[in-house]
C-alpha cells in the first residue's frame, strides 16, 4: 500500500474528491464526479509525481441506482494500480467525458461501455456499437436488461427444455441404476 501516493492524491484532488481515499492491498481508488473527470484525469497523466500513463482498463459499472465509468491506471511513480471511478452518472442517460485525448486505446473501450451499457462518451469520435448489431436497441450488461426467456426462471415454470438433465447416449437402465445408488 503506497501512503505516499495517498497523500498526493488527498493534497491535488481533496476538494473534488466524492468520498476518501480508499487503499487495499496494491490499488488506491479515488471517486470523482463527470464534471471533475477530465481535470483529474489529465492531472493523473501529465504531473510528474503522479504521472499514470498506462490506462490499463475502462470499465462502465451499472449499480442499480446509477452508472460508473471505472479507470485502472498504472504510473512508474507507484507501487499501487490507481483505480478512478467516476461516479453518479444518471442511468437514464449516463454521459462521461471522454479520454482518448490522453490514450488513444480508450476509444475502444468506451465503445464497449456503450455497448453494454449505454454511456454516451463525449469527445469520442467513434461512439458506436463494437460487438451488437447497430440496430441493437438494449444494453445487456445493464441491471434492468432481461432476457426473453426469464420468465421461465420463475420457481412455477419448471425448468427450462435447454436446462433439463438427460442421461448420456449410450446409456443403458443397467447404467443410470447404478449411478443413482452410487450417488
Amino acid at each position: 500500500m503506497d501512503r505516499a501516493l495517498r497523500s498526493r492524491l488527498e493534497r491535488r484532488f481533496g476538494d473534488c474528491l466524492l468520498a476518501p481515499v480508499a487503499q487495499r492491498h496494491d490499488q488506491t481508488e479515488i471517486r470523482v464526479s463527470a464534471g471533475d473527470a477530465t481535470d483529474t484525469i489529465r492531472a493523473l497523466h501529465d504531473e510528474p509525481d503522479l504521472h499514470f500513463t498506462l490506462l490499463a482498463d475502462l470499465a462502465g459499472v451499472d449499480t442499480g441506482t446509477h452508472m460508473q465509468v471505472v479507470y485502472h491506471l498504472w504510473a512508474e511513480t507507484s507501487t499501487d494500480w490507481l483505480r478512478v471511478v467516476v461516479d453518479g452518472l444518471d442511468r437514464e442517460a449516463p454521459r462521461c467525458p471522454s479520454v482518448t485525448f490522453l490514450w488513444k486505446g480508450a476509444e475502444w473501450m468506451e465503445r464497449e461501455a456503450y455497448d453494454m451499457f449505454g454511456i454516451v462518451f463525449e469527445g469520442n469520435r467513434d461512439v458506436r456499437r463494437i460487438y451488437l448489431p447497430a440496430a441493437y436497441t438494449s444494453f445487456p450488461l445493464r441491471k434492468d436488461f432481461h432476457l426473453p426467456d426469464d420468465a421461465s426462471r420463475s420457481p412455477g415454470r419448471g425448468v427450462r427444455p435447454m436446462e433439463e438433465s438427460l442421461p448420456p447416449r449410450d446409456a443403458t437402465s443397467a447404467t443410470n441404476l447404478r449411478r443413482a445408488q452410487a450417488g
